[in-house]
């Protein structure tokens, strides 16, 4: 099992940061690893949503199905699975008078034999953790007007 924190800042209030990391289509965005993220269903973003995602990690493609499990006003858990792992991407926020604090909290536990990649792919995901720390917020940023 990996599991890695970020904690970031962005300089916008708390529910629009909420309501627009809530839509995963926008992980494209604001992920790194992610190349396509597309709604799979239709109607409101609400728990039960799902995504299909394509992540590239050192240059392999993997697609998980994420779903929405949890949306309240201060979290967001989204939680992908394919053959080879489930993926969960649990976000909390803290409204810190004008900015927001979110801290991100990526988990990927492997199936089968791909759990001998767990220690390789600690590092990979150590470092797509770093880049979230200037994309995340850089992407809100850019597509949540100010309060």
């Amino acid at each position: 099992m990996v599991h890695v924190v970020r904690s970031m800042t962005v300089d916008r209030p708390l529910d629009a940061v909420v309501a627009y990391l809530a839509d995963f289509s926008h992980a494209t965005e604001w992920d790194p690893g992610t190349r396509e993220c597309t709604r799979q269903d239709q109607g409101p973003v609400e728990v039960g949503a799902v995504w299909h995602n394509v992540s590239e990690l050192r240059g392999r493609r993997t697609s998980l199905t994420y779903r929405l499990t949890r949306m309240e006003a201060d979290r967001l858990t989204f939680v992908g699975t394919n053959d080879t792992a489930t993926s969960t991407d649990d976000l909390t926020f803290e409204y810190q008078g004008t900015t927001t604090l979110v801290v991100y909290h990526a988990t990927v536990t492997f199936n089968g034999l791909a759990k001998l990649a767990d220690p390789f792919m600690r590092r990979v995901f150590e470092r797509l953790g770093d880049e979230l720390v200037r994309s995340l917020p850089a992407a809100v940023e850019a597509r949540v007007a100010p309060a």
